[in-house]
């Protein structure tokens, strides 16, 4: 039995720790936010990913909890008509597919039901230090007394601080890929019956889509931009940018920018993907968004973040006390799978990717290799 520390507790982290004590180890998970991060856009789960969440006992409840759009209109700047379809939506692909979309906040729930009480979460606390051993990691935290664990796996994100602290700064491994994305949550004021809208002038547009039985909106504003600093993605300062950006943009645009000002969930980010040469160091391993984000443009994040976790824990799993075996198995499996992914969001700059595309990157890899 192993004792592993997981920072990040959302899709991936909690997927992880699923596969890791069903395999007779012990996680705990730290997470700086005070509790479950409500909110976040509507995620895909695709090909070999829902042969993950089926592990998990969670397919049947994930099917239940799926969108249920009927199509999508993309307009102009004034808000005119140019495209519908029937068939397909931006967020989710074809409509007629066995993937399913389903609320980020929703698929993490289950899953910290799933874990329940015998896990252990560490809400509110982050980590600021890891002292390696001969026989484990010594963890500080920024507010928890110091521990010691068998392993560290960062599952915290794009601006992963576990990857800060074992690999260096996230300069040297992120590329960013020219815009940036902001969603948050608001009452279905447009009226919208399981329709999306998508409108876009220039390098800057917007897609809304309404959830929870069409009594709530999700809203994301999207926008052309160099990277930003530390200090601009402040969430205040990136309001005031996109109401800058946007500020052009007619039809509904000033009523989301006021459900944008008075929005509790707010968050935006880059579109960027990590690349690393190794996603270990020692006793340190990474998995998903910190390890090999592909970027919400590829629209494979969470499938990477599923089947990342399950190829890790199993690699684990496999190999007993051989961490550095483990970590190896794990990379030279999922390594073709994330090449593959990533690719996805940078095939087609003006659009979704191509349907063969997504259709050959989802199904990349087995479960049982």
């Amino acid at each position: 039995m192993r004792t592993v520390l997981i920072s990040g507790a959302g899709i991936a982290g909690s997927a992880l720790a699923h596969f890791l004590r069903e395999r007779g180890h012990t996680p705990t998970l730290v997470e700086r936010a005070p509790g479950p991060r409500e909110g976040g856009q509507a995620v895909d789960i695709r090909g070999v990913a829902l042969d993950v969440v089926d592990r998990m006992g969670l397919l049947e409840q994930a099917r239940a909890a799926r969108t249920r759009m009927r199509g999508m209109s993309v307009l102009d700047g004034d808000g005119n008509e140019i495209h519908r379809s029937t068939e397909a939506t931006y967020s989710s692909g074809r409509l007629d597919s066995d993937d399913i979309e389903i609320l980020r906040d929703d698929l993490v729930r289950m899953q910290h039901e799933l874990l329940g009480e015998a896990t252990e979460f560490v809400y509110g606390d982050s980590i600021t230090a890891l002292d390696e051993t001969v026989d484990g990691v010594r963890v500080s935290f920024e507010h928890a007394a110091d521990r010691t664990f068998d392993l560290v796996v960062g599952a915290d994100g794009l601006h992963s601080g576990v990857r800060a602290l074992a690999f260096g700064p996230e300069e040297a491994f992120t590329r960013h890929l020219g815009s940036h994305l902001a969603i948050f949550s608001a009452d279905n004021f447009l009226g919208l019956d399981d329709w999306q809208m998508w409108l876009r002038e220039g390098s800057s547009g917007y897609g809304i889509y309404p959830v929870r039985d069409n009594t709530e909106l999700r809203i994301t504003f999207g926008y052309e931009s160099e990277p930003l600093s530390r200090a601009d993605r402040a969430v205040e300062r990136q309001k005031r940018l996109i109401a800058d950006r946007m500020s052009l943009l007619r039809w509904e645009t000033p009523r989301l920018l006021k459900a944008m000002w008075e929005s509790t969930d707010f968050y935006g980010d880059a579109m960027a993907q990590i690349h690393l040469d190794s996603w270990s160091r020692g006793r340190t391993v990474l998995l998903g968004d910190a390890g090999y984000c592909a970027s919400p443009l590829s629209g494979q994040g969470t499938s990477l973040a599923l089947v990342g976790a399950h190829v890790l824990a199993d690699a684990l799993g496999r190999h007993g006390a051989d961490h550095r075996a483990a970590f190896d198995r794990y990379e030279r499996r999922m390594r073709p799978f994330v090449a593959v992914n990533q690719a996805l969001a940078t095939e087609n700059p003006d659009g979704p990717a191509a349907e063969e595309s997504v259709e050959r990157a989802k199904n990349a890899i087995a479960l049982d290799a």
